[in-house]
């Protein structure tokens, strides 16, 4: 794997993380630090757990940050941060459903790349209403994510998925066998969006690995590297010809107050002379 904290230095690469920021207020110190020492170019964020007017701005425009956000007292939340780039936002929900009041996607064009910042439902527990209303959501992801793939345009939809795609993406154990987040509906619905020629990069670049980005509080389960890989950047066939290096910042999930998730990136050369 690529070493955690990689920088993009290159002239024409564009690195591209997402990160469950579990609370952007209560963990702001912690996400400057890490913007200031990883330089992202482009920064999916979800879990703000912050209503829309208080989402940090200016902390972030200070860092070097524009931003795009929806947000949502209590609970969801979805941003995404560009570096010393425009955004244009194109989506600040997912399609499919006018009913739908939670804030778990948006969408920008950054740089000549589409963003779909996404925070699927936990869906727990299951079987129940809240795990039909995950399974549900993630067809509407489908159908939207496939529009984007007959778009032609070169798309990054990253976030947290609340899914651990296969058995190498959760470490050896039968505790979570019940589960939202492994149920065979759940990987079935994330196989499919793989499915319609979208490329898990994390995973394409390091397919024999046991690569985590989420690891609860409880029972030293970081300490000792029980973890999942929920977080997730799907990238369209022209970036997937881009991928460069791909990674975890894993030693973010040590710092004192950090969120149980751990930021995920990629890099992606520049284009192809036509």
């Amino acid at each position: 794997m690529a070493p955690s904290g990689s920088r993009s230095s290159s002239v024409g690469r564009v690195k591209i993380a997402t990160f469950n920021i579990n609370n952007v207020n209560k963990r702001l110190p912690n996400l400057l630090q890490w913007l200031r020492a990883a330089k992202p170019d482009i920064v999916c964020l979800q879990e703000l757990k912050a209503e829309q007017r208080k989402f940090p701005e200016q902390a972030l425009h200070d860092a070097g940050y524009n931003a795009a956000w929806v947000g949502q007292k209590t609970w969801n939340g979805v941003a995404i941060l560009a570096r010393k780039r425009s955004l244009i936002v194109t989506q600040t929900k997912l399609p499919g459903d006018a009913d739908d009041q939670q804030a778990r996607y948006i969408e920008a064009a950054i740089g000549g790349i589409l963003v779909g910042c996404v925070y699927a439902p936990n869906g727990n527990p299951q079987p129940g209403p809240k795990f039909d209303d995950k399974i549900s959501w993630m067809k509407r992801l489908n159908r939207h994510a496939g529009k984007l793939l007959a778009s032609g345009a070169p798309v990054v939809i990253a976030g947290d998925f609340n899914v651990a795609p296969t058995a190498l993406d959760i470490y050896p154990t039968k505790s979570w066998n019940e589960d939202a987040l492994i149920q065979p509906e759940s990987r079935r619905a994330y196989a499919k969006l793989l499915g319609q020629g979208w490329t898990d990069a994390v995973r394409a670049l390091h397919p024999d690995q046991r690569v985590y980005t989420f690891w609860t509080y409880w029972r030293n389960r970081f300490e000792r590297d029980d973890g999942l890989r929920l977080d997730h950047l799907l990238v369209s066939p022209e970036l997937a010809s881009r991928l460069f290096a791909a990674g975890v910042d894993r030693a973010v999930r040590a710092r004192e107050g950090a969120s149980d998730h751990a930021p995920a990136w990629i890099v992606l050369k520049a284009p192809s002379p036509r």
